[in-house]
């Protein structure tokens, strides 16, 4: 099936629409200059900034000494390129074309080829056994963000640079044997390969449409057969375990450059290592609560993950990259547990790291900043504190990843295969898609069940009365999704719907259709184990233009174990973690019968919306829960020691 994304999907959910729009102001502050200045300085063309003061340019791994200088530039272009094709920003294609013309004349003054931020000679270094910092890694960033700007903004500039910069690496790659290759291969490659794949892809169509000889189908050919890294895959295929205690993020770009080596050119071998990998890194490993699952940027070993509880637990490179790999497999195979991984990943990983921004108002001051740009790890210590980065003096790897995750919220909600179209995340939104030679409008909103739209104290005062106020006092427990069908042209139509039904869901969903009650014509479920399951409902009707589909799912309190360790565990509120406010690791008894009844909402309506904040009943010490995403700069803890009381602590009952 494929995705839908790009203009055929409008977000409409405040909380992505505001994240998007920090990303994309992010991108618009940051000086151009700033940006292209190691690739003037490669090339030696004049720049802005030369002898400038070191606290007027970017710091951190953009400073110029730094051997992974420019990687940054690279992520920054494919976060433009994504913005515009979601929502068609010209202001931000202007800059990033601009951008893409500097490059253009930098690899002109280098001799026609060599557009990078680095030099050769660290190629040549990695060669001869030298140790260097990841020059492919680097040079990678600037190959994906040039792709990006053809693929997504149609830069044709962007991708005559992409290919003679690629003639660079068949030449060099061409002077190895296949051994002398492969320990080149251990030298931390990025995605090189997912680039070769695009290309391959780009050019092979180009070359069939304009009856072109095959020279550049074969020169990328060529480029993905020496770049497959034989020494991870083979041990992937044969079911071994490569990944324990292994730097995570230099192999999940190099998997993922599998999943692109597939698409482009359908041979099974590519397919297999993927699902090898997933099977080792995920299926059979575990993961924490959030989703995330190494520490330290390492893999954490197989199904024991209680000794790795520290600072630097979810490396956010890793959870966005993992979510990538998620999106191949769920096109692939249809099976719904790719997408609770995504949606796990989506509010513990790239919702918790990204873009914070403090609720305090009316007076309060909690003497922190009121923003957070990003954290390089999710602390999962007990009373841990989240460490945030600056815009401009820290620019480590997770900087340009999350400027991409955050570029087009939009992306893994909605596919279609043929007449049916899977709806695979609840975010208010609106898919534009065709299917039998008719166009069809989907409008998904969620009914938060307030009564109100009193969002503040600013709102109009002017207040219509709703029976839900009574008929809802407290707060529903329950995720209530709408989704209206439009047939374009007013008349019925046929199609298929398939909804998620994620695993955190508590008993059956309800369906309905224009408020009458519906039973699936099919049921698919996860071949998925562990956390991430859940599974897809479908409803083939004739639908009239109009027509609604509620779809009602239960939400409970949770307790999760932890991986290697069954006395700790973290509280999940549907695909939330919650974060206890607290600096010191304390035990939390529950009742053994209904372990969820610990928590009791708190706090739990502000004017029109509901909170989903809680707090601990039957304990010596109370302690608030609040969803992760939410954490600042507070400290806290999200895996309690966890023992079991009598029933009758929790109900008032005499133990």
């Amino acid at each position: 099936m494929k995705e839908l994304y790009g203009t055929s999907v409008t977000l409409a959910d405040g909380e992505l629409r505001r994240r998007e729009n920090a990303n994309r102001d992010y991108l618009m502050r940051l000086s151009s200059d700033n940006l292209l200045l190691n690739y003037r300085l490669e090339a030696a063309r004049p720049t802005e900034n030369f002898g400038a003061l070191p606290q007027n340019i970017h710091g951190g791994w953009e400073f110029p000494t730094c051997q992974l200088r420019g990687h940054f530039l690279g992520h920054w272009l494919s976060a433009a390129a994504m913005r515009f094709h979601e929502t068609g920003d010209m202001e931000l294609k202007a800059k990033a074309d601009a951008i893409v013309a500097e490059l253009a004349l930098c690899q002109r003054d280098n001799g026609g080829e060599w557009a990078a931020s680095i030099p050769e000679k660290y190629f040549r270094f990695i060669g001869s056994g030298k140790q260097v910092w990841a020059p492919h890694y680097t040079v990678h960033k600037t190959f994906m963000g040039l792709v990006d700007m053809y693929r997504y903004a149609g830069n044709e500039q962007a991708l005559g640079i992409a290919d003679r910069f690629a003639d660079w690496f068949l030449r060099y790659s061409g002077g190895f044997t296949r051994e002398q290759f492969d320990d080149v291969l251990d030298f931390e490659t990025g995605g090189m390969l997912e680039i070769w794949a695009l290309l391959l892809g780009i050019f092979r169509e180009r070359e069939k449409h304009a009856d072109l000889p095959g020279s550049k189908t074969e020169k990328y050919r060529t480029l993905l057969s020496r770049y497959r890294r034989g020494r991870l895959f083979d041990r992937l295929l044969a079911g071994e375990d490569p990944l324990t205690n292994m730097h995570a993020n230099t192999t999940i770009p190099e998997v993922i450059g599998c999943a692109a080596a597939y698409e482009a050119t359908g041979e099974e071998r590519w397919r297999e290592i993927v699902e090898a990998y997933w099977k080792c890194a995920v299926t059979d490993r575990g993961a924490y609560a959030t989703g995330g699952q190494t520490f330290g940027e390492i893999w954490t070993p197989k199904q024991n993950l209680s000794a790795r509880l520290g600072d630097r637990n979810q490396e956010h490179c890793t959870v966005y990259n993992m979510m990538r790999l998620a999106g191949f497999l769920l096109r692939w195979t249809k099976d719904p547990v790719y997408a609770d991984y995504i949606e796990r990943n989506l509010y513990n990983g790239v919702m918790a790291q990204a873009y914070w921004e403090s609720s305090l108002g009316h007076g309060l001051d909690d003497g922190h900043p009121s923003r957070g740009l990003l954290t390089y790890f999710l602390p999962l210590r007990a009373g841990a504190r989240k460490g945030w980065a600056s815009e401009t003096q820290d620019f480590f790897c997770c900087h340009g990843t999350v400027v991409q995750a955050n570029a087009a919220l939009n992306r893994n909600l909605y596919y279609q295969e043929e007449n049916e179209l899977f709806v695979c995340q609840y975010f208010d939104s609106q898919a534009e898609f065709s299917a039998e030679g008719r166009r069809f409008t989907l409008v998904q909103r969620e009914d938060r069940l307030s009564g109100s739209f009193h969002l503040s104290s600013a709102s109009p005062e002017r207040q219509s009365i709703s029976g839900v106020t009574s008929e809802v006092p407290g707060h529903p427990d329950v995720k209530m999704i709408y989704l209206m069908i439009r047939t374009g042209d007013g008349a019925p139509a046929r199609l298929k719907l398939t909804l998620r039904v994620p695993s955190w869901v508590c008993g059956e969903p309800v369906l309905t259709v224009n408020g009458l009650a519906a039973q699936p014509s099919a049921r698919r479920d996860s071949a998925g184990a562990g956390m991430f399951g859940g599974s897809f409902l479908t409803l083939e009707r004739e639908w009239e233009d109009g027509d609604t589909v509620g779809l009602l799912m239960r939400k409970e309190i949770r307790l999760e174990p932890l991986a290697g360790d069954e006395t700790r565990a973290a509280f999940t509120y549907g695909p939330e973690v919650l974060a206890g406010l607290t600096d010191a690791e304390r035990e939390i008894r529950v009742p053994a019968e209904r372990p969820g009844s610990v928590l009791a909402h708190d706090g739990e309506r502000e004017w029109g919306s509901w909170h989903d904040t809680f707090r601990t009943t039957g304990q010596e010490t109370s302690v608030r829960f609040v969803p992760v995403r939410e954490i600042g700069y507070e400290a806290y803890t999200v895996y309690f020691p966890i023992r079991q009381a009598p029933e009758g602590l929790f109900t008032g009952e005499k133990v």
